[in-house]
């Protein structure tokens, strides 16, 4: 059997009508923000308190997008006597996002906690080259990052935290507990003649 001409246009009119009585879905972009999940991975934030310039992020980056300078500092010494201190001081911090492929790599290195996901998106630029924010930028979408999620209340205890609970609680059962309010006891004096 043959179809009839012009059987095919008005299936597809008939497609297109159904469609234009339906509402729409789209949400225009720059008047309607888009509703992201909780964990979205926009850009990365940096919490430059944390950072000791160990370089991890940078040497593990695969993309070279980081891009980190820094100097040392000597501190005085903490007691009299003691030996002066080094330390590293953060001066440049920058990611170029037109090379970071997002891997997220840098944040899991990081052994400090020194960089977080932000679930900032809104940083087009109009030039590549301005594509490269320093750590100004960074700090300022650190503010945004959300808080993790809360620990699940029927999991175990982390390992650490289990050892150090039952350090401390061996070092409790040795010491001897007295009561706040009675007196102390005498203690004999050693010593005097014989």
């Amino acid at each position: 059997m043959t179809p009839l001409p012009g059987s095919g246009l008005a299936k597809g009119l008939a497609v297109t009508l159904r469609t234009m009585t339906k509402k729409t879905v789209t949400a225009q972009y720059p008047d309607a923000q888009p509703e992201l999940p909780p964990r979205t991975r926009g850009v990365i934030g940096l919490f430059e308190e944390n950072c000791t310039v160990c370089m991890l992020c940078a040497r593990e980056c695969p993309d070279w997008c980081i891009y980190i300078d820094s100097h040392k500092e000597t501190a005085p010494p903490a007691a009299p006597g003691g030996r002066e201190r080094s330390r590293n001081v953060l001066d440049r911090f920058a990611i170029d996002f037109s090379l970071c492929m997002y891997c997220g790599i840098c944040i899991e290195v990081c052994p400090f906690d020194a960089l977080f996901w932000s679930p900032e998106f809104e940083y087009a630029e109009t030039d590549i080259h301005e594509l490269t924010h320093e750590r100004d930028k960074l700090r300022e979408w650190m503010w945004t990052v959300p808080e993790p999620p809360a620990l699940d209340p029927g999991a175990e205890e982390p390992k650490e935290i289990a050892a150090a609970r039952k350090t401390a609680d061996k070092l409790a059962a040795r010491i001897p507990q007295t009561d706040p309010d009675s007196p102390p006891e005498p203690t004999e004096e050693k010593g005097g003649t014989p």
